[in-house]
């Protein structure tokens, strides 16, 4: 028997994530002054810093265009420095700048409450299962580990 599409995993992601991002969409420029796309991008660099263009899209879930004009849109607004990379002539490293490091303290304390809200119905327990069983599902997808979608995956 095939599973109705409402109970097929990708469905349910998709609706849990259109679901929080309603609730991010305004506290993102509420609390940083940033849209949820910029303040993405910040947050990624401020976790993962020092960090190239590339690493941004990788690590920010963007294509290299999306990740470039994000990087000039926090660099415009004195949020990050883009400094040449010294092993790459043509690359660059991202990282914060003291203002950037104050907006990423706020949007990473929305983000927390974001997730406690979230996580809130499930108990700690429930919330270590879910943060593992996400883990071994995110590597099972990375690219050239899934060669065919199992049943009943969307």
């Amino acid at each position: 028997m095939n599973t109705p599409l409402d109970r097929t995993l990708t469905y349910r992601l998709h609706q849990l994530h259109k679901l929080t991002d309603m609730g991010s969409q305004s506290v993102y420029p509420e609390r940083t002054g940033l849209s949820m796309s910029d303040g993405r991008c910040l947050t990624t660099i401020g976790t993962f810093e020092p960090l190239s263009v590339k690493e941004l899209a990788d690590k920010g879930n963007l294509n290299k265009g999306q990740a470039s004009r994000a990087a000039q849109a926090l660099v415009d607004q004195g949020l990050v420095l883009k400094a040449d990379h010294p092993g790459d002539g043509r690359g660059v490293v991202l990282t914060l700048t003291p203002a950037g490091r104050e907006v990423f303290e706020r949007a990473m304390a929305m983000v927390h409450q974001r997730n406690q809200d979230i996580f809130g119905c499930l108990t700690d327990k429930e919330q270590a299962t879910l943060s593992s069983l996400f883990d071994r599902l995110i590597a099972h997808a990375r690219p050239g580990v899934v060669t065919d979608a199992p049943q009943g995956v969307q």
